[in-house]
């Protein structure tokens, strides 16, 4: 590795430490080697330059996750509370699987016992009964993952067909799989993890009847970043259509020369995809 400017490099490495600088050279590097000699000709100025590409990569997403999961809480509250109740989420007939609805229903009131929101102070100093808020209180503060597991254990109903319905989704369960895998993303996200060739454990499905256009290659892997950035797209050209996420996502791929976008899993043609036109 070369160092153009070894005194601004240890300047670098005092504020970010080698072992995260580590997963971004990792690819460049012959690690079947004990010693990890780089296989290619690389400066540490290139590893930053990937280093920052990655964290614009990662508030990128997280912006539009954060979109997508406060629209998510809104759909899902409303569809169930109009129909259900406002304690419907402590219903456990609503529920496929008994033991999950138990395990996540107690997560939700650990929850809502640590959340400082003002809603929910002013909840237990007014109200004695019933002992936990309405769902329109309690689904606000539960995290992404929980409120994902909690969607996904609900049984098929109207109610739940209408929130995919609302996300442009003809079927309840492929909502449920983004769902799932936008709680993991971000996550990673929120923790600063690398993003841009990562693969992923948890994937979305790739349906292939929606009802706005989707992709039209599915021959694409799941595991890798595209899947997941094409089905945020598509929600988020539900919520607002006037985003410039894809502006913006196509103005960032172009300002790093390491960034090889088929480790991000891209087909070459995904620039000709309607959703990214």
């Amino acid at each position: 590795m070369k160092f153009h400017d070894e005194q601004r490099a240890a300047h670098y490495l005092s504020n970010i430490s080698y072992y995260r600088l580590r997963a971004y050279t990792y690819p460049f590097q012959d690690n079947t080697d004990p010693t990890h000699p780089f296989i290619t000709d690389i400066s540490f100025e290139d590893i930053i330059e990937l280093y920052v590409f990655d964290r614009r990569l990662r508030l990128l997403v997280f912006n539009a996750i954060e979109k997508i999961e406060i629209a998510l809480r809104t759909k899902i509250i409303y569809q169930f509370s109009l129909k259900q109740g406002s304690h419907w989420h402590e219903n456990a007939n609503m529920y496929r699987n008994l033991n999950y609805f138990k395990s996540n229903i107690d997560d939700l009131y650990k929850e809502v016992d640590r959340s400082t929101e003002t809603f929910i102070e002013h909840y237990k100093n007014a109200y004695s009964t019933p002992y936990y808020p309405p769902a329109w209180m309690s689904l606000e503060v539960i995290s992404m993952g929980l409120l994902s597991k909690l969607f996904s254990n609900l049984i098929k109903c109207d109610e739940k067909k209408e929130v995919a319905k609302a996300f442009g989704l003809s079927h309840p369960m492929i909502l449920e799989s983004w769902m799932h895998a936008f709680a993991g993303l971000r996550n990673i996200c929120a923790h600063h993890s690398r993003l841009w060739n990562r693969r992923f454990t948890i994937v979305p499905k790739i349906p292939y009847n929606t009802i706005n256009p989707f992709i039209r290659n599915r021959n694409i892997n799941e595991n890798k970043l595209y899947a997941q950035l094409c089905c945020i797209n598509y929600l988020i050209q539900i919520i607002s259509p006037k985003s410039s996420f894809v502006a913006n996502l196509k103005k960032l791929l172009g300002t790093c020369t390491l960034v090889d976008c088929k480790e991000m899993g891209f087909p070459t043609d995904w620039r000709n995809e309607p959703i990214w036109v």
